[in-house]
């Protein structure tokens, strides 16, 4: 197995400048800074992927489209590949809300999923175990086709979601709870995965950090609320 996931978040979107909880794709359109940061992303990868992915939104197009590109012809792949079930959790009745008391719902239900709540659900929108099981298998599709093949050299990109690449990796890979809630990704920040014996993974990275992934002081509820909560 020489390949990785790098599941990395999308650029910045207008909806994010807006601290809109957008999450129904396809959803708003990067920035020029979300631009830029997707081809920073791309400069900044010690290896050109053998594969980009991205999720349906938008955002998650552009971005790949973005990192595709300024690679070029250093890419040892075809273009990017689009995969369902990849998406952002869904926020159902906080949809395009940006006030705090929304920020703090979503938030709230959240946290609580990392404390194993798998089956509370955002209001109107999903459950833990339902975001789970539609992304789950994308990643077990691009293992078992890709990472497991002994033929195969190279990561793979994954341009998605925060709040759905922190809860989907901390469960995979066994991260602590605590250091997922708090650690958020910024936009183009992210998380590598590494396939171990067993069919289990092993989290390398998380955003600028590396093993082990340890919970810090408790977050203040202004810090809390100071951060993007889809990040």
């Amino acid at each position: 197995m020489s390949g990785r996931l790098v599941l990395v978040r999308h650029g910045q979107s207008h909806a994010n400048v807006e601290r809109r909880l957008d999450t129904r794709p396809p959803g708003a359109e990067l920035t020029g800074l979300g631009r830029d940061q997707a081809r920073e992303f791309a400069r900044g990868l010690t290896r050109p992927p053998a594969m980009i992915t991205h999720s349906i939104a938008t955002r998650a197009v552009q971005t790949a489209a973005q990192i595709a590109e300024e690679i070029g012809r250093t890419f040892a792949g075809a273009g990017p590949v689009p995969f369902e079930g990849i998406h952002e959790v869904q926020a159902g009745e906080l949809e395009d809300r940006s006030d705090e008391a929304a920020h703090d719902e979503f938030n709230d239900v959240y946290r609580r999923w990392h404390g194993g709540e798998l089956d509370l659900a955002v209001p109107g929108g999903e459950t833990a175990r339902q975001v789970l099981g539609r992304y789950v298998p994308v990643l077990d599709q691009l293992r078992m086709h890709y990472l497991d093949d002994a033929a195969w050299r190279g990561d793979i990109v994954v341009v998605s979601h925060g709040a759905a690449i922190r809860l989907v990796s901390a469960v995979l890979a066994g991260v602590d709870s605590t250091f997922a809630i708090d650690h958020h990704l910024a936009n183009t920040e992210s998380v590598v995965l590494a396939p171990v014996t067993g069919g289990r993974w092993s989290c390398v990275q998380w955003g600028t950090l590396t093993p082990p992934f340890e919970p810090e002081a408790p977050v203040t509820t202004a810090d809390a609320r100071s951060a993007d909560p889809m990040g």
